[in-house]
């Protein structure tokens, strides 16, 4: 009977922590960053502040688990997508990856803009953590696109010559480590590459295209098209 009883209180109280974050993210949505505080969410919840301390003792351990969550439910939605598809599969791989990017901002534009848009007030980020796991993930990722690319890529790339010294010291360990044949100028059209897919999907989540096309969605796969042929790929028909 103890067990059970301790089994259930477990289940509760991430039932419990999951309403919390799901809270959290509406009260960022119809608000902005700032909205989010613990007294708000208990407000909603019909808890007490002290109730909901028991869970996140600072809301920046709150914002800090939302950031880790969504994020990494980004990261793995954009990886399955791209594993789906055989390695030697260089152009779908990327515009698979772009797809479920796009998909994933769509079903959860909160948690996009907890990630890529304006920063919660006051919001301090904690040193490493799941949030930057999933970070790394992502630039490992996007860069490992790059990489399989790039022997198509590289003849096309312009004058413009790069050196290690252009980019930050985290990203070029990353890349260095994971990649070890990869040059500077590759760096930057990984960077140029996630510049292409992230803009177009930011001026979507954020209403900047609802007046100029009631499709972004085929603007934005002719655009990742584009993309996969600028690299010197071909993508599937």
């Amino acid at each position: 009977m103890e067990e059970r009883t301790q089994t259930r209180r477990a289940r509760l109280r991430v039932e419990t922590a999951r309403e919390i974050k799901t809270i959290a993210l509406k009260l960022m949505a119809e608000g902005g960053p700032d909205a989010i505080t613990l007294r708000a969410i208990a407000r909603e919840m019909g808890m007490t502040a002290n109730a909901i301390y028991g869970y996140y003792p600072t809301r920046d351990d709150l914002v800090s688990t939302l950031i880790s969550d969504v994020y990494t439910s980004l990261v793995e939605a954009a990886e399955a997508a791209r594993d789906a598809l055989p390695v030697e599969d260089a152009a779908g791989r990327i515009l698979a990856w772009a797809r479920a990017f796009r998909e994933w901002a769509l079903a959860n534009p909160e948690g996009f803009r907890l990630i890529y848009g304006d920063p919660v007030p006051g919001y301090r980020a904690p040193e490493g953590g799941a949030a930057a796991e999933a970070g790394h993930r992502a630039c490992a990722g996007l860069t490992g696109l790059v990489a399989a690319a790039w022997p198509h890529a590289e003849a096309l790339q312009s004058d413009d010559a790069y050196d290690w010294s252009d980019f930050d010291a985290t990203l070029v360990g990353l890349v260095r480590a994971q990649f070890p044949d990869l040059p500077p100028t590759a760096v930057a059209l990984a960077l140029r590459v996630w510049g292409r897919m992230h803009g177009f999907v930011s001026l979507e989540i954020y209403g900047h295209l609802r007046g100029q096309t009631g499709d972004p969605g085929r603007i934005y796969r002719t655009e990742m098209l584009d993309l996969a042929r600028s690299l010197g790929l071909t993508p599937p028909a």
